[in-house]
């Protein structure tokens, strides 16, 4: 009977708390606060100081659910990331993700030291774990608002690829603390190995994934969503087992995925955001469990956290910012932007609990201080940032989306697909009728969305520039159909 309350008992709370968190998503929005924000207060609500419904510390299973929420969140913000917008971003992205955490992680360790009164090996340590951009604060607070694509793609990658810099740093320094005579220079080979070992393994892993989504054959469509949440696992997995940069690995994979011609994409992506949400609600409300009001909100911290926010914000990451896109190509007021949009989140505290299982001179107070630095990080600048946007001219006029999915879900034995495609302006069959159109035997237009509105289409149908076709057809007409709509009108190219 015991056994049987205490599992009814973690399924009943683990119900409240997701219910709990899909809630607050509903005030974020009229509050004007990201919604991981008010995840982890759902979590420091229910946790032992406030409410007393749940006692949890043990930052070791934290620190796993959140690596795994990590792989999920990546997986779906690479699923998102289009290459048109990413490559011309890809050098700043990196520059930002490397040489700005370097510079970010030092200045905040040359003032940690003094503030928190602490060595320099721990403080750097903690510069390291506050170092990097948070992807799963980035891709929430990004997801959906209208900043110019440039910006956007920049501040996605670099928080797609910056983790394992912050992840290197952290381990190094932990390494160098409990063994004062490690080699540093063999701590570099492994960071560069790490990561070249990541870079190989997602390619090849997106590539096979794309390869075995369209060759296989399932019964049902609801299969190749958990086929490709397996291929991000399994690339997490395999590339951390050959000591490979497993995240780096992973948001590879899926840009690759994202960006490919697959079979049962709307179905892949829609169940990958609502996976990612539900990861993201776990991680922060746990992350939220595992801290302690009564330790975080003392005068002690309070102080010593806003001290090294300010400095974060208003000095480490506008310097490392600049520094890193000096000659990129970006305007002042986009260096501006960036350097405000540098949102701490879920990695700064999974990191923080390293030092904890390493039994670090100072951990809690590294921890409690990490956490309210990213409890400030989302409520001043999540809170801001789209607004700082629009007061700097930075915003884009925001892209029509069809709001209907027209995805036949149980086609798995039929060898058909339905296939969604914009209309370009400079497209050959823009202007034209659908009877007017040569399309490959056996396909048909099932719906044209038009400006949110959907249409039924006639032969006498004419194609616009913006609509959102739905044509269904056979697998192995499937290029030829893509090469049609993507044929550009060759009279107005030579005019």
């Amino acid at each position: 009977m015991f056994e049987h309350f205490h599992t009814d008992t973690f399924i009943l709370l683990a119900a409240i708390l997701f219910i709990a968190g899909v809630i607050t998503t509903k005030f974020s929005s009229r509050l004007g606060l990201p919604s991981l924000v008010l995840f982890m207060l759902v979590g420091m609500f229910m946790g032992s100081d406030v409410l007393g419904i749940i006692y949890f510390d043990n930052a070791k299973a934290a620190q796993m659910i959140g690596v795994l929420a990590l792989v999920i969140i990546l997986f779906e913000g690479g699923l998102q990331t289009s290459w048109k917008s990413l490559k011309p971003v890809i050098v700043p992205s990196l520059s930002l993700a490397t040489i700005g955490v370097l510079l970010t992680s030092g200045i905040v360790a040359a003032t940690a030291k003094f503030i928190l009164d602490i060595d320099w090996l721990e403080a750097i340590l903690f510069g390291a774990i506050v170092g990097s951009t948070d992807a799963a604060a980035v891709f929430a607070v990004l997801k959906g608002q209208n900043i110019q694509s440039k910006l956007g793609a920049t501040l996605e990658a670099e928080s797609g690829s910056n983790d394992p810099m912050a992840v290197f740093l952290t381990v190094a320094m932990i390494e160098l603390i409990n063994i004062p005579d490690a080699n540093v220079f063999r701590l570099i080979v492994d960071f560069f190995i790490q990561m070249s070992v990541g870079l190989l393994l997602g390619y090849a892993f997106g590539k096979l994934a794309v390869y075995a989504l369209n060759r296989i054959n399932l019964d049902s469509s609801g299969l190749y969503p958990v086929f490709a949440t397996a291929f991000a696992l399994l690339t997490y997995g395999v590339t951390a087992f050959l000591n490979g940069s497993g995240l780096l690995a992973v948001y590879l994979t899926a840009i690759i995925i994202g960006n490919a011609d697959i079979a049962f994409r709307h179905s892949i992506f829609r169940f990958s955001e609502g996976f990612a949400w539900m990861m993201q609600i776990l991680m922060f409300v746990i992350l939220g469990l595992l801290v302690f009001p009564s330790d975080l909100f003392t005068g002690h911290v309070i102080v010593k956290g806003i001290l090294l926010s300010a400095i974060l914000m208003f000095i480490a990451r506008p310097v490392a910012v600049y520094i890193s896109t000096w000659k990129l190509g970006f305007t002042n007021k986009e260096v501006l932007f960036l350097s405000w949009a540098g949102l701490k989140g879920a990695v700064p505290i999974v990191l923080a609990t390293f030092p904890l299982l390493s039994d670090i001179d100072g951990s809690q107070l590294i921890f409690n201080v990490v956490f309210f630095v990213v409890l400030t990080s989302c409520l001043i600048q999540g809170s801001t940032i789209v607004t700082l946007a629009r007061k700097l001219g930075l915003n884009e006029q925001k892209k029509s989306t069809p709001m209907h999915s027209l995805e036949l879900v149980s086609l798995g034995k039929a060898n058909a697909e339905m296939i969604e495609y914009e209309m370009e302006e400079d497209a050959s069959i823009v202007g034209k009728t659908l009877q007017e159109i040569t399309f490959p035997e056996g396909s048909l237009v099932n719906a044209i969305i038009r400006e949110e509105k959907l249409i039924t289409p006639t032969g006498n149908t004419v194609i616009n520039a913006g609509d959102f076709l739905y044509i269904l057809t056979s697998r192995d007409r499937k290029q030829q159909i893509k090469q049609l709509l993507s044929e550009k009108n060759t009279s107005e190219i030579s005019g």
